[in-house]
């Protein structure tokens, strides 16, 4: 979860003003929270407020979402995630967007089974989200990260994507010139992953996914959140990156973490 953060901070800079280059600081003072951030803590929020056996996962991710989205209103929503936040009413809108993957990244920490990290990731996404690309992407970014959390190699993750969700069939040096900006699942969910397969730790990831350009921030939010769980993150880039948080969010952070990652689940 932090990691999707740091991603997302890391690349909100970069967003508009696209590098193509790994050679960038990591950190300064035009990066800022985003929405890919917001959003995920939403959701971490919503899994340590439902019940027990997570029946009421999707009525939560609702009202956290919408909660904090309101409380933080000036983080780049799309226009249609925008409308879904103020609505009274809110339903699923048949979305694609990356936004289903970028902020889902706690299930896999929620979750003890692949089976069962599958189940929340819909939950969470289907409210709306729930065309198939944007279930596919949340739930093939959930997978990678519980099976990153749970000690399986790059190779055999990258199977086991290649198998179930995407064909991973392309370097990252084979798209960075022409890659452009893609809010799809299904043209940044794979290249996200990518940058995580061909990374050797956490910051590596994170400048991997931002050096192809296009939607920065959430490629890294991505990408960040599965190395996170692979590598673990430096503690330098940890206490960095939490200056960003107010107090609200920290909070939702700290007591995630305290619930399902300092306990090994």
């Amino acid at each position: 979860m932090l990691g999707a953060m740091i991603g997302d901070v890391v690349g909100s800079r970069f967003e508009w003003d696209n590098i193509k280059t790994k050679e960038f600081d990591l950190f300064t003072d035009d990066c800022f929270v985003t929405d890919d951030s917001v959003m995920t803590f939403a959701i971490a929020k919503a899994i340590m407020e439902s019940d027990s056996n997570f029946e009421n996962l999707s009525a939560k991710a609702i009202e956290y979402m919408q909660k904090l989205g309101r409380k933080y209103p000036y983080c780049g929503y799309g226009g249609n995630f925008a409308g879904w936040l103020l609505s009274s009413n809110p339903k699923p809108y048949n979305s694609w967007g990356n936004g289903a993957a970028m902020r889902v990244s706690s299930v896999a920490y929620a979750g003890n089974t692949i089976e069962e990290v599958i189940e929340l990731s819909k939950k969470v996404t289907e409210v709306t989200h729930n065309h198939p690309e944007g279930i596919k992407g949340a739930e093939a970014t959930a997978v990678t990260i519980y099976m990153a959390r749970t000690g399986k190699s790059i190779q055999e993750i990258k199977d086991y994507i290649n198998e179930h969700y995407y064909k991973i069939d392309f370097k990252l040096d084979d798209i960075r010139d022409d890659y452009k900006f893609d809010v799809s699942c299904q043209g940044t969910v794979p290249q996200a992953l990518v940058a995580f397969f061909e990374s050797v730790d956490f910051e590596d990831a994170v400048r991997n996914a931002i050096s192809l350009g296009g939607d920065s921030d959430t490629l890294a939010a991505i990408a960040g959140s599965i190395a996170s769980a692979y590598y673990g993150i430096p503690n330098d880039i940890r206490e960095k990156a939490i200056e960003y948080l107010d107090k609200y969010l920290s909070e939702i952070l700290f007591e995630f973490e305290d619930k399902y990652i300092k306990e090994g689940k």
